[in-house]
């Protein structure tokens, strides 16, 4: 099977869905020696093409001439694109580049046996786009075999979605958590860092950007005298943050520390008591951390966002959701987590359970591939 992958970026770049093409890609060639592609955008601006072979995966990465809205600016990619052939082309959106070449050039569709589409979100934030770029997804969306979505609240949720339902299906994104019961190492740093906070010690993790709510979570920690709190992140709303910690007098309790390696960030993880993802607005559409803390047995407190937060994270089940924005009721779920060990084990217990069942890397690769295998029988 020839299969090509396609999005904005790609590894090293760290986000949601770069992780999860690469894990995708990289499993398809691994567990079942399939020939895998994966043409992307250079993450930096960058003027010539640059190929590499990654953990079996070939990877083409185009010249990116500044990014637009987050999107690359990227001319090279309609004349790339249609060089590509195989059995499965699979476009990760939003995309732009791939959606408009794709209804552009017509013919392309003819270079592949079949299309998927995995759709990660809606375009949230730059909406005004869609005056323009609204036809193509639609049309994209149309000429697809499969549209793939992670949970089921994206679908009634989605301005375009509800129009193709009988061609959706939902496989989870999964992580790998091959760690959680067999690092030492981290349980040694795990024990460290659990002794050097005071009090019951909460954890998030993520980009200090607009619509992760750090402010309300700094806010509820302020109503919460015996809890410390540790961010884990780096982003443009890092001084802002740190100038309200400090004005709340809370330096003591709130520490933000920027990104940390693998094992140490398994280590947080374990080591604190809960695990809190305050997100704001809809550019949320997962929250892979929380998947990563539950594996570790902890309760998780997310926001209800309509989006995969409250997929992972069920409530009064694997922790508590709250509505976003309420900084009160953020505070008593946490208040109520901190003071109950009881009920932290028990919620922790299933939440570890729930983590190990349903949301690993082979899971998600291998319901993938036997998208894959569906598509091209029928």
């Amino acid at each position: 099977m020839k299969i090509v992958q396609t999005n904005k970026a790609y590894y090293p770049k760290v986000g949601g869905i770069e992780t999860t093409i690469t894990t995708l890609s990289e499993g398809f060639a691994n567990y079942f020696n399939e020939d895998v592609k994966v043409l992307t955008c250079s993450e930096v601006n960058r003027t010539k093409t640059l190929n590499s072979v990654i953990n079996g995966v070939d990877v083409k990465y185009l010249p990116t001439y500044g990014f637009f809205t987050s999107l690359p600016i990227s001319p090279g990619y309609f004349k790339e694109i249609r060089r590509y052939s195989g059995d499965i082309l699979h476009v990760h959106e939003p995309f732009p580049l791939a959606d408009i070449s794709m209804i552009m050039f017509p013919k392309l569709k003819e270079n592949f046996s079949r299309i998927v589409v995995s759709w990660h979100s809606d375009i949230v934030r730059q909406k005004w786009v869609l005056s323009f770029y609204k036809k193509f997804i639609l049309k994209f969306l149309g000429i697809a075999d499969k549209i793939i979505v992670s949970n089921p609240n994206m679908i009634k949720n989605s301005d375009f979605l509800p129009l193709f339902k009988d061609k959706i299906e939902v496989i989870p994104i999964g992580v790998n958590l091959d760690w959680v019961d067999s690092c030492q190492e981290s349980n040694l740093l795990s024990n460290e860092i659990h002794a050097s906070n005071n009090g019951p010690m909460i954890l998030s993790v993520g980009r200090l950007v607009y619509y992760k709510g750090y402010e309300y979570l700094i806010d509820a920690i302020n109503l919460i005298p015996d809890a410390s709190l540790i961010i884990i992140g780096s982003g443009p709303l890092k001084n802002k943050l740190v100038e309200r910690i400090n004005k709340l007098n809370l330096s003591s309790r709130i520490n933000i520390i920027p990104e940390v390696d693998e094992k140490t960030l398994h280590s947080y993880y374990k080591a604190c008591d809960l695990f809190v993802l305050p997100s704001v607005e809809k550019s949320e559409t997962y929250g892979i951390v929380q998947i990563e803390a539950m594996a570790c047995g902890k309760p998780v407190i997310c926001t209800d966002l309509g989006t995969g937060t409250t997929y992972l994270n069920l409530h009064e089940k694997t922790g508590f959701v709250v509505p976003p924005r309420n900084t009160k009721l953020l505070a008593v779920a946490i208040d109520k987590l901190i003071t109950n060990q009881e009920l932290r084990l028990k919620l922790g217990t299933y939440a570890k359970e729930r983590a190990l069942k349903e949301f690993t890397d082979k899971k998600m690769v291998e319901e993938n591939y036997k998208v894959y295998q569906e598509l091209l029988n029928n």
